[in-house]
């Protein structure tokens, strides 16, 4: 009975092994398409760019559903695999083993979550790029149909194109800018925590041994003794200097 309950973990396991490692390539696969299909769009919407993108604006919104429903598939399938672990872990013949067991399901579950937080995350994404392009291809062809159509004014309708392209590398420097004030957050977050140990393994070894808690005490002390008579010595100076002036 032992052994059947072995096999069938150690089943579960390569079930949740081999579904992770397939969530794995399709979120790398997932990840380029959006990206390629942000510079595919620039590509479109460059003006003396005369090439065609290898994928068309449809063909790349058709892959995305279908690589969002196979990613869905795959999350519910690795899921359901856990959930089976997690019952498996409560069965009273494998009790002695239970804390190896748990360590391994809170593993695959930690692994579970990040890769449905990295899909919606990029998902989330995809679907910003697609509606802000789709706002200002939206605006552009307005613009062109304007222009083509009634044949006046085309002054004013470059101002209006040129307007749209300050719009457009203005948010392209906006997206710049929070990306790098993240990173130095993250960097100054990541200081903070490690100026807080320091200080706090210092506060623990002043604590641990009085004597050089003491020695830190003086030296403080001794510091502050002579910041007074250096101030002292620097105001005597000072006086004698203003008296030698006005005499």
């Amino acid at each position: 009975m032992a052994g059947g309950n072995s096999n069938y973990w150690e089943d579960l396991r390569k079930q949740a092994r081999q579904l992770e490692n397939e969530l794995d390539m399709k979120l790398v696969s997932f990840s380029k398409l959006c990206t390629s299909y942000n510079s595919s769009r620039d590509g479109r919407r460059g003006d003396s760019s005369d090439t065609q993108p290898l994928l068309s604006n449809s063909t790349q919104d058709r892959m995305f559903e279908t690589m969002s429903v196979e990613i869905e598939q795959l999350l519910a399938k690795l899921t359901g695999v856990n959930d089976k672990m997690a019952e498996y872990t409560s069965t009273p013949g494998v009790t002695s083993l239970n804390a190896a067991l748990m360590h391994t399901l809170q593993r695959h579950r930690d692994i579970l979550q990040d890769y449905t937080h990295e899909f919606h995350k990029t998902k989330s994404n995809f679907m910003v790029i697609r509606e802000r392009e789709d706002l200002l291809g939206s605006v552009r062809k307005d613009i062109e149909s304007y222009k083509s159509g009634s044949g006046v004014n085309n002054r004013r309708t470059e101002l209006f194109l040129k307007e749209h392209e300050h719009l457009r590398n203005s948010d392209r420097l906006i997206d710049d800018t929070i990306s790098i004030a993240m990173a130095t957050k993250e960097n100054m977050t990541s200081q903070r925590g490690m100026l807080k140990s320091i200080q706090s393994r210092v506060n623990t070894l002043a604590n641990r041994f009085p004597a050089i808690n003491n020695l830190i005490q003086r030296i403080n002390l001794r510091k502050r003794r002579d910041s007074l008579i250096l101030g002292g010595v620097i105001g005597i100076c000072t006086i004698l200097l203003l008296l030698y002036a006005f005499h």
